[in-house]
């Protein structure tokens, strides 16, 4: 209770501020843009900031600085494991730069300072990095992600018969975490897609948990973990352990290229409605993307790709690949609030920390903006879709 009562403060303080400001003309996202462009070869997702003129005003983002701290030790207890080392040196950004950087930041939240002071001593002690986004501009979309909460069992009945599948024994993964396939004989070869899965049941016997509805299942794949409402009211934790190593198909875009929904962008509650009219459907599409996630039971709040707690709109995902992980980061971009049950965007501006990754997440152009669990969370998520400016900051 004390953890939604402070998701709903952060998300109140955040935007109410925000909706005393002149309202901006929202563009819509132009739909033949490739936020998925892939980095050129050599070349670093995050670009040093040298025109002081081109660093933005953080002072509105420090006035709102709940859950902040918390969210900095997250990222510091992941920082002192010897795995995270793996991915430093980030271009000139050492991984002792980098704890530097995050524990500078949590002692000046410590000492007191907000607002105009905290954006003056930020723009005194940090360099400021951009992401070159998918046009080398620094353009990045915005997308959000959730944690639902479905009813489900941990045996098969007549209601619950969709499971959600451990982690297989012949399913390597590198210390890394990189998939590396199916283990033979011979090696390793490409694990079975979802549709070789599904329709063979070679799976059988590895089942962890049994869920009422089929698309449920694939949202849970979608969003890498799920709360699950037991028959005695009891709460459980299912959190991402391993993929097929697929990559990602959006099967929202494969509806809107369908002429399903009448052509418009495709919501998750939208989805949802739709496959509740037509289940039948479900496997025709869900099939679509090749990629298959397994789960483990996981305690406590939901846990990022760090192994951390996230936190809603202090984590976000991006592609762990050409992004360093754990990171300060700050955004600029257009979210959704929901006030009195009406839902509406607004100008967002914010620092987090770049805690998880996602199937969907790939390349310099996107970002995935943590939301929080259940419904209301989802609503939430399934809206953003907005174009914004994805920031860096390190110690000088």
């Amino acid at each position: 209770m004390k953890r939604i009562l402070l998701v709903a403060q952060l998300i109140l303080i955040a935007f109410f501020a925000a909706s005393c400001q002149k309202a901006k003309q929202i563009e819509p996202v132009k739909q033949e843009t490739n936020y998925d462009r892939p980095l050129p070869p050599g070349q670093l997702a995050l670009r040093k900031i040298t025109n002081p003129a081109d660093i933005p005003d953080f002072t509105f983002a420090s006035y709102d600085l709940l859950n902040l701290k918390s969210a900095i030790e997250k990222s510091l207890n992941y920082m002192k494991k010897p795995s995270s080392k793996q991915f430093y040196p980030y271009g000139d950004i050492t991984h002792d730069h980098a704890i530097a950087s995050l524990q500078e930041f949590k002692e000046m939240i410590e000492a007191g300072l907000y607002g105009e002071k905290l954006n003056a001593a930020i723009r005194e002690k940090f360099d400021v990095y951009i992401s070159v986004g998918c046009d080398d501009r620094g353009t990045v979309l915005f997308t959000g992600y959730y944690t639902p909460i479905f009813d489900g069992s941990l045996t098969q009945t007549e209601r619950f018969k969709y499971p959600l599948y451990k982690m297989p024994a012949d399913l390597v993964k590198a210390p890394n975490g990189e998939i590396l396939g199916r283990k033979t004989a011979a090696g390793f070869e490409p694990y079975p897609s979802r549709e070789e899965i599904e329709s063979s049941n070679m799976l059988a016997g590895t089942e962890l948990i049994w869920l009422g509805d089929p698309f449920e299942v694939y949202i849970a794949h979608v969003q890498g973990s799920a709360k699950i409402r037991l028959p005695d009211g009891s709460l459980t934790g299912v959190g991402y352990t391993a993929s097929n190593g697929a990559e990602y198909k959006s099967v929202s875009k494969a509806m809107l290229e369908q002429g399903k929904m009448g052509g418009q962008k495709l919501s998750l509650a939208a989805m949802i409605e739709y496959f509740k009219q037509y289940p039948e459907e479900v496997k025709d599409y869900t099939k679509m993307n090749p990629r298959f996630v397994f789960f483990q039971i996981e305690q406590g709040e939901p846990h990022g790709s760090i192994n951390e707690e996230v936190t809603p709109y202090r984590t976000i995902a991006t592609d762990k690949t050409i992004f360093p992980p754990a990171c300060l980061a700050y955004l600029a971009t257009v979210l959704p609030v929901e006030r009195g049950g009406v839902i509406a965007d607004r100008q967002y501006t914010g620092f987090a920390l770049d805690q998880d990754t996602g199937g969907a997440i790939r390349a310099p152009g996107r970002c995935d903006v943590y939301m929080g669990q259940g419904d209301r969370a989802g609503n939430l998520a399934g809206r953003t879709y907005q174009e914004g400016k994805l920031y860096y900051l390190f110690l000088k």
